[in-house]
């Protein structure tokens, strides 16, 4: 099963705190999969959205694929992400009832097929991200430490 890494979306790691991850496949066109192969794809302002019993992926830019010519597709449209019903459920549930969200933290190509891992997750406040990144670097040190101490 091989794994490539396509995009990461670091910023979502900072900004939000994960509750839970969720592999999830994606509905894409076939310029859209050959402009991913080439790694162009954006995902940092990326974010899904519960639409009519389905989920959508918003704002994820897949430049153009040059070689599509004049019929490729649009940049930023929206992309359907493919899970099971019980999944949809249960992330629509808690975007709408807890006031969380679900952001994309990296996307890949997993055997040829682009999967998507997104999160269920609740933003940070400024306190809490400083709290986060001293946590980080405490945890660091101990490690260094213990490193060189052996």
């Amino acid at each position: 099963m091989a794994v490539e890494q396509v995009a990461v979306n670091r910023k979502a790691l900072h900004d939000y705190e994960v509750l839970k991850r969720i592999e999830a496949g994606l509905a894409l066109l076939g310029s859209e999969i050959k402009s991913i192969r080439q790694g162009r794809i954006q995902i940092r302002e990326a974010y899904a959205r519960p639409e009519g019993g389905e989920l959508w992926l918003l704002n994820a830019h897949i430049a153009r694929y040059d070689a599509a010519g004049p019929t490729g597709h649009e940049p930023t449209r929206k992309r359907k992400l493919l899970l099971h019903k019980s999944q949809i459920r249960e992330l629509s549930r808690a975007v709408l009832e807890q006031g969380l969200t679900v952001v994309p933290l990296r996307l890949y190509l997993k055997d040829g097929i682009a999967k998507v891992e997104i999160a269920l997750v609740r933003g940070r406040k400024r306190y809490d991200k400083r709290a986060a990144i001293a946590k980080r670097d405490a945890d660091r040190e101990i490690a260094r430490a213990v490193r060189h101490r052996q």
